[in-house]
């Protein structure tokens, strides 16, 4: 999926920004989350001029590193309210400088499928779109129509907003997405693509 989306992650009960396309987290928000636990273990406050700061050498060096290898490793939000956007092993540094305990679960994020279900559902959704136009009969009101199957899958997986959605309900989703599309090569309507293939695709995720 080409579209960038921002999906939101859980660490230690606050909530972390991450970018779909190219996958940059916020530190912004990991600074916040980071700060909580330091502070709940005695630690002191810090921010990420601390870490970013030019008398930080050894970051500075790792900073260098990554840039050489992967270009751009960091980008600077604009105004209030903005983010710092960094690479996820930039991400996975300052959470070790933070505290070395945030490693282990930041780490856990970069090896889950989170993003993977959330960009192979964005495209099983077009290839969905395509199969349910071709079995419209009022394609003046498909627009519509599709918008209102989008809302009954959320519903079916279980999603109040797809932005936190969890990986298991992306992949359910994606599921349904590609079992509506076989289900019209099926059946001769839309709507009891739609039925046959949802009802499936939660059979086999409850199986």
């Amino acid at each position: 999926m080409k579209t960038e989306v921002i999906m939101k992650r859980d660490i230690f009960g606050e909530t972390i920004s991450q970018k779909s396309k190219s996958e940059f987290l916020s530190a912004t928000d990991l600074l916040l989350a980071g700060n909580k636990y330091r502070l709940a273990n005695n630690l002191p406050f810090t921010t990420l001029n601390a870490y970013f700061s030019f008398s930080n050498s050894k970051n500075k060096e790792f900073i260098a590193e990554l840039s050489d290898k992967y270009d751009k490793v960091k980008t600077d939000g604009r105004g209030k309210g903005n983010h710092i956007w960094v690479h996820p092993l930039l991400f996975l540094d300052i959470a070790l400088w933070l505290d070395p305990r945030l490693k282990v679960q930041v780490y856990e994020w970069l090896q889950d499928h989170l993003l993977e279900y959330r960009n192979s559902s964005g495209d099983s959704f077009n290839r969905m779109k395509g199969a349910l136009y071709s079995k419209a009969s009022n394609k003046a009101m498909f627009s519509k129509n599709i918008q209102i199957v989008a809302r009954y899958i959320r519903l079916e997986c279980g999603v109040k907003d797809w932005e936190t959605a969890t990986e298991s309900q992306l992949k359910l989703r994606d599921r349904m997405h590609d079992y509506i599309s076989f289900a019209c090569d099926m059946v001769k309507d839309a709507n009891t693509a739609v039925e046959v293939g949802i009802k499936k695709a939660k059979e086999l995720d409850n199986g």
